[in-house]
């Protein structure tokens, strides 16, 4: 069977042909393209499995990529590793909190890549939402198929973390979770998110959701739970 198909995004060629090669010894199928317009246009029509994306692009950059891929119903669900030399915790965090799913720097070890290129597809695999997985609980009804959330049948804009933090705690209503089990969960445990940033995303969910944001509730000492009743 052919394997997962890869959109590689360098405006530096000697990069793109040394990602495209690894990828393609892998067996992986491996489109390319040295621009953030293209590589829009490319995710939309070509529907890549994932995309491996730097940020530092002349015109569009990797990070106006990543916020319009991921604001895009059709293309949200592709997943995003960004190869970058900004290797600055700021940079990080920006391109995780627009949705990115990991990040490697340069210099870089193609193996390094590889495995982390598997570990994001893997998760994908098994994060497939269905529609049963919908959830209902008060007036919040969140369907992870749309990455879409509503209160009283109204849409409420998230971040694409903000999303996973509110939907982790969803899950099981009354469980009491630590940071470090929220970011392991949203981001997974070799991300560079920090319990800090659990903390600002509980704050602009509360904000968000409005008269529902009562229902996160911090567990003094331990960490946050989405409270049943």
């Amino acid at each position: 069977m052919a394997k997962e198909r890869i959109l590689v995004v360098d405006d530096e060629e000697d990069i793109l042909e040394l990602v495209n090669f690894n990828l393609a010894k892998e067996g992986y199928r491996v489109i390319s393209t040295t621009t953030g317009e293209r590589a829009v246009e490319m995710s939309r029509s070509e529907r890549p499995d994932l995309i491996v994306l730097d940020l530092l692009l002349p015109g569009m950059d990797g990070l106006e990529v990543t916020k319009f891929l991921k604001q895009n119903q059709e293309t949200q669900n592709i997943p995003i590793v960004m190869l970058t030399a900004k290797g600055e915790e700021s940079d990080v965090v920006t391109g995780l909190e627009l949705g990115a799913d990991d990040y490697v720097t340069k210099p870089f070890s193609p193996k390094i890549l590889l495995a982390r290129i598997r570990a994001v597809l893997r998760r994908k695999a098994t994060a497939t939402p269905k529609p049963s997985d919908v959830i209902k609980i008060h007036n919040l009804v969140i369907h992870p198929g749309r990455r879409e959330v509503r209160v009283d049948d109204k849409i409420i804009d998230l971040t694409y973390t903000e999303f996973g933090v509110l939907r982790y705690l969803v899950r099981r209503p009354g469980w009491v979770f630590t940071r470090s089990q929220i970011v392991d969960a949203v981001r997974g445990s070799d991300y560079f998110v920090t319990d800090r940033s659990v903390d600002v995303q509980i704050v602009g969910l509360r904000k968000k959701l409005g008269i529902m944001g009562k229902y996160i509730e911090t567990v003094r000492g331990v960490g946050y739970r989405f409270r049943e009743a």
